[in-house]
C-alpha cells in the first residue's frame, strides 16, 4: 500500500507549512468532505489532537486498528501513520500544529515530550479533566486564532502549554489504569463506564450495581477508588456531557433534550443542568453559539 505524505491538511496540497503552523477544525467538516474516510497518511512536521466527542471512529496506525466511540483523544506525533473512518455522526475538534510549537513549549527532556514521542490513544476522563475541559481549552485557543487582539502570539503559547499539560494528566492517568490490568476494581469500574455510555441515566445506582452483581456500597467503593466520585457523580456528569453535546451540536430543544436524556420534565433537567454549570440549557447554547 502506497502512503501519503501530507505537509499541511490531509486532502490538500500545499508544499509546505510555517514554522509556526495552527489549525482548528471540527472533525466533521473535514471528514464529511471525504466521505468520512480519511486514508492512512503521514505529516512530516505536524502534530496532530484528535478529540472524539461522540460517536464512533475506526482508528489505523502502523501497528493495529481499534474500534473507538466517543469521547476519546487521539495524539498523532509527527511521521505517525494514521487513518480513520469516521460514523456519519461523529463531533468532535482537531487541532493540528506543527512540531515547532511543542519544541518551544516543553523541553525534549519533559513528561509532555515523552507523551508525544508515539501515538498516544486516550479513552479515561474521571479524574478533574473531561472531555469537555479538552474542548473548552481548545475553543480558547480558536478564539485567539480568530481574533487580533495584543500579545496573540503569546496568549496562543499560553493556551497550548495550558491544553498540553492537561493532555498529559489525562495521558497519566490512563497510563496509570493500563499497569493495572488485574485489579477487579478496574475490571468493574469499566463495566459501569461502559453501562452508563448504553442506558445513560435510565437506571438507578441499585440497577447498575445488581448487573455488576455488587451491592451498591460496593460500587460506590469501586469508582472512589478508581475515579474519586461516586457513582452518582459520574452517571450525572455522563448526563451533563451529553446534555452539553446536544445542545452545542444539535437544533434539538430543551424540552426534547431533556425527553432524550430521560429527565421526567423539562424543569427538572434545567435545574439539573443549572446546578452544575451555573447557566440554564437556553443560556449555556446562546454562550456558545456567540463563541462558534
Amino acid at each position: 500500500m502506497r502512503i501519503t505524505q501530507y505537509d499541511g491538511l490531509y486532502g490538500e496540497t500545499m508544499t509546505g507549512a510555517d514554522g509556526e503552523y495552527l489549525f482548528s477544525e471540527l472533525i466533521e467538516t473535514r471528514s464529511r468532505t471525504f466521505d468520512w474516510i480519511i486514508q492512512p497518511h503521514i505529516h512530516a512536521r505536524l502534530l496532530q489532537v484528535f478529540l472524539v466527542l461522540s460517536g464512533r471512529v475506526e482508528f489505523k496506525d502502523a501497528s493495529r486498528t481499534r474500534q473507538l466511540e466517543g469521547p476519546c483523544l487521539l495524539l498523532i506525533p509527527p511521521t505517525a501513520l494514521h487513518g480513520f473512518v469516521y460514523s456519519a455522526d461523529v463531533t468532535g475538534h482537531i487541532l493540528t500544529l506543527s512540531d515547532t510549537w511543542i519544541d518551544g513549549l516543553f523541553p525534549a527532556s519533559s513528561g509532555v515530550a515523552s507523551m508525544l514521542g508515539h501515538v498516544q490513544c486516550l479513552t479515561v476522563f474521571d479524574g478533574a479533566y473531561s472531555p469537555q475541559t479538552v474542548q473548552e481549552l481548545i475553543r480558547h485557543i480558536d478564539d485567539e486564532l480568530f481574533d487580533d487582539r495584543p500579545e496573540k502570539r503569546g496568549m496562543v503559547q499560553a493556551c497550548l502549554q495550558r491544553l498540553f499539560i492537561v493532555l498529559y494528566r489525562i495521558w497519566q492517568q490512563n497510563h496509570d489504569l493500563e499497569n493495572r490490568p488485574d485489579d477487579p476494581y478496574l475490571r468493574y469500574f469499566r463495566a459501569f463506564q461502559q453501562r452508563i455510555r448504553q442506558v445513560g441515566g435510565r437506571h438507578s445506582i441499585g440497577q447498575f450495581a445488581d448487573e455488576l452483581a455488587v451491592s451498591p456500597v460496593h460500587l460506590n467503593r469501586i469508582c472512589q477508588a478508581v475515579a474519586g466520585k461516586s457513582a452518582l457523580q459520574l452517571v450525572q456528569e455522563h448526563r451533563l456531557n451529553e446534555a452539553r453535546k446536544y445542545l452545542l451540536y444539535t437544533s434539538y430543544t430543551v424540552s426534547e433534550i431533556a425527553y432524550l436524556l430521560e429527565f421526567d420534565y423539562p424543569n427538572y433537567f434545567a435545574r439539573f443542568f443549572r446546578k452544575h454549570t451555573g447557566l440554564s440549557p437556553t443560556d449555556y447554547r446562546a454562550s456558545t453559539n456567540q463563541r462558534v
